[in-house]
């Protein structure tokens, strides 16, 4: 049965504090003192008081929403290496590279130009958009006009817009768990249901046909489709995007595919784009993508959406009204990248794979996880669910939520709780950092789980 927004917040927050309202107490039930009522001001009836007094400081709406557990285990993680702490950080999906330099030479320059230093068009410098388009056939072989494009203050916006555009109250989105923590808030923002589809370590996360057919509904509007996925690293085959992307295309589905990772694959996997393997979903597939990852340019906050022209020109309205223009300097830097090679991308990606290998050797290695061999973006999903509920460190951690707080306690090493994901049971751990950290984090991580009875 698929999770109401109600059931997926519980499974979300289940484990994390809630959002603090006017009608919160901490005080035992029976103990709570009704507070003096305050005094009536002049021109206001009871009635008026009576609501303000019954109403939430926070809406319902913003008040479901989780903070991003990544950011907030790299927050903790930074705070605690401040004050001295030891602590090695896996929690942030972030490359250790700097950006390249003449990716920020060209922002340096854009700094002076008059034009970049006024309001541009709500949907991207129109130059962007056009280079968008053919990086975008370049890379994925998918052939878009410079008016589907519309440029996003990170790849972040770019999601929400998509949902905000396209789901009405009530509207399912099919979404392949382990799933990044952005999407179902952003679906339920919208006020849509994401509708998790379970898939674990003996599948490598590679949701089926099947598995997304028995959770098809007459509400069922969007299938979110990602590869490389994060947080898994799973990519999937030609042959299966293909094969989901018909699957979609028959039942009259929308398809939102995240390609921001398209560039960070390894071995034999190949990226595929559902847009390109599918063709038939033309007019109903919208592509998520950004210079963050590629180019190491996280901070920037530069993303775009690739959708039919009607709904490039909706979600650019949302967006003029939302935030108007990315930062122009920002787009400058960004129309650099993609309109050059991908020579500084390589030189990552063989960074990310001899790192990729050598976590997942380690992981596996540790009694009691289980780590499938990540094929793209950076990131290593191991599963510890034999080591969760026993003894470790005199605690008996209950699920990975304490687990992780466990760790850190312990060794100072942070990780992401799988609770994040859609799937307790696991970790998730960046291969993006340094070659010494990963090797001494993990082995801190190893020594400890090697404790568990």
């Amino acid at each position: 049965m698929p999770l109401l927004l109600g059931d997926r917040h519980q499974l979300l927050k289940s484990t994390l504090p809630e959002p603090l309202s006017s009608n919160r107490t901490d005080e035992p039930a029976g103990l709570k003192q009704d507070p003096a009522p305050r005094p009536r001001q002049p021109g206001r009836d009871a009635t008026m008081d009576d609501m303000a007094s019954s109403q939430h400081r926070i809406s319902t709406r913003i008040g479901a929403i989780t903070e991003s557990a990544t950011l907030a285990v790299d927050a903790k993680a930074r705070a605690l290496k401040a004050a001295g702490r030891p602590v090695i950080g896996f929690g942030v999906g972030e490359p250790d590279f700097p950006t390249p330099d003449y990716i920020v030479e060209a922002a340096q320059r854009a700094c002076a130009v008059p034009r970049y230093q006024k309001y541009s068009p709500a949907a991207g410098l129109p130059e962007l958009r056009e280079a968008i388009a053919v990086k975008t056939a370049r890379d994925s072989g998918y052939e878009v006009t410079p008016g589907q494009v519309v440029v996003t203050n990170g790849g972040k916006q770019a999601v929400y817009e998509a949902f905000a555009t396209l789901i009405d109250p009530g509207d399912e989105v099919l979404m392949p768990a382990p799933y990044w923590t952005t999407y179902p808030e952003a679906i339920g923002l919208a006020g849509g249901t994401p509708v998790p589809v379970m898939t674990d370590e003996t599948s490598g996360y590679l949701t089926s046909v099947a598995d997304l057919e028995r959770h098809r509904t007459d509400r069922t509007k969007v299938l979110l489709f990602v590869s490389p996925s994060n947080p898994t690293g799973a990519v999937y085959p030609p042959e299966l995007v293909a094969e989901i992307g018909h699957w979609a295309a028959e039942h009259g589905l929308w398809v939102i595919t995240d390609e921001i990772y398209e560039h960070l694959v390894y071995g034999d996997a190949r990226f595929t784009s559902i847009a390109v393997a599918a063709p038939e979903l033309a007019d109903r597939v919208v592509v998520l993508n950004g210079v963050a990852k590629t180019y190491a340019m996280t901070g920037w906050r530069v993303g775009w959406m690739i959708a039919p022209p009607d709904v490039a020109k909706a979600a650019a309205d949302l967006q003029s009204h939302l935030t108007s223009n990315v930062c122009n300097v920002a787009q400058a830097a960004a129309l650099t990248a993609v309109s050059g090679d991908l020579s500084a991308v390589a030189r990552m990606r063989e960074a990310f794979d001899r790192r990729r290998l050598l976590m997942t050797g380690m992981l596996n290695e540790i009694p009691g996880v289980v780590c499938p061999l990540p094929d793209g973006a950076f990131y290593c999903y191991p599963s510890v669910k034999e080591v969760v509920g026993k003894e470790l460190a005199g605690r008996r951690p209950a699920n990975t939520t304490e687990l992780a707080e466990l760790v850190l306690d312990e060794v100072d090493v942070a990780v992401v709780p799988g609770e994040a994901f859609g799937t307790p049971g696991y970790f998730r751990l960046s291969c993006a950092l340094g070659d010494a950290d990963l090797e001494e984090g993990v082995t801190r991580l190893g020594k400890l789980l090697a404790q568990a009875r």
